[in-house]
This record gives structure tokens, C-alpha cells and sequence, in this order.
């Protein structure tokens, strides 16, 4: 006699994105169908399509008509359910959206900086300082010493007078 499978309960609640998937090289990536997607983020397909009509949420086109879903887009579209469930216009959504969206470039292109600042210290041997030479060009000195001019001319500064 063959005994029934036992099914285990399904549980209550969007379903939870496998973390492998927010890594950076996977999220963006567009792999999941409006049902999907839908599914994911407990709302309405039509709501999705109403999203992507008024650019809250730009999911890939896939063979040319059929949107595809990438972890990302599932992340801002919890962003805009928890929004507006907090009362949240949706044009006030769009620019919080473009605002953290600006957030996000500036902290790429301050990371591309770090990144590059790091390998030219790597590669230099040591560390550099400059100062004006005497024709009024950029110098590299070395520490603890000082530019050498080629004048006996005293330079006096005077703060500029105060406006009222």
C-alpha cells in the first residue's frame, strides 16, 4: 500500500528571494514574469503594468513584449507597497525613487574613486608632495624639505579689507 505524500502548509506571505540572487552580478538581471514578480511582491499584476505605464518600475522586455522582473525591480516595488502604505503619494514615491537612485550612482562612481586612489598608492613608492617651483610650475619635493626659490623677493600678505 503506497501512503499519501504529507504537503507541507503553505505558508502566509510574500515569498523571500533567494539571498544568491541580490549579489551584485544577479541583480539586475531580468528572469522573472509578471506572475512571478506579482506573486513576489503580493500585489496585482495589473498594478505592476500601472507601475511600468507610469515609469514607477521599468522591468526588461523580453522578446520584445513580455516584461521581465529582476531582483532589483522586486526590491523597489516592496519600496513603493511599503510607501504607500505609509501614505506615500505616487508622485512622491517617483521622487523618492529618483533620489535614491542618485544616491546609488554617486556611491559607484565614489567607490570607482576609492578603488583608483588605492591602486596608485599601491604602485607608488613613496609618498609625494609638491609645491611651485620658481616659473610658477607644479614641483615634486622631497619630505622635510622645502622648494628652493631663486629670488630674494619677500612676498607680503595682506588680508583684503572688510565690506559693510
Amino acid at each position: 500500500m503506497v501512503e499519501p505524500r504529507s504537503r507541507e502548509p503553505r505558508t502566509t506571505g510574500p515569498r523571500v528571494l533567494d539571498a544568491r540572487l541580490l549579489e551584485p552580478e544577479h541583480r539586475h538581471a531580468p528572469m522573472f514574469v509578471i506572475s512571478v514578480a506579482a506573486e513576489l511582491t503580493e500585489m496585482h499584476p495589473q498594478t505592476l503594468r500601472q507601475y511600468d505605464r507610469i515609469g514607477l518600475v521599468t522591468p526588461r522586455r523580453q522578446g520584445g513584449r513580455h516584461r521581465r522582473y529582476s531582483p532589483y525591480n522586486i526590491e523597489q516595488l516592496r519600496q513603493i507597497q511599503q510607501f504607500s502604505q505609509e501614505g506615500v503619494s505616487l508622485e512622491g514615491i517617483r521622487r523618492i525613487l529618483q533620489l535614491q537612485n542618485r544616491v546609488e550612482v554617486l556611491e559607484e562612481t565614489v567607490d570607482a574613486l576609492r578603488q583608483e586612489l588605492r591602486e596608485s598608492q599601491r604602485h607608488s613608492t613613496k609618498p609625494r608632495f609638491f609645491a611651485v617651483g620658481p616659473h610658477g610650475d607644479v614641483v615634486t619635493v622631497d619630505r622635510g624639505r622645502r622648494a628652493r626659490a631663486n629670488t630674494q623677493a619677500l612676498v607680503l600678505w595682506e588680508p583684503a579689507p572688510r565690506r559693510r
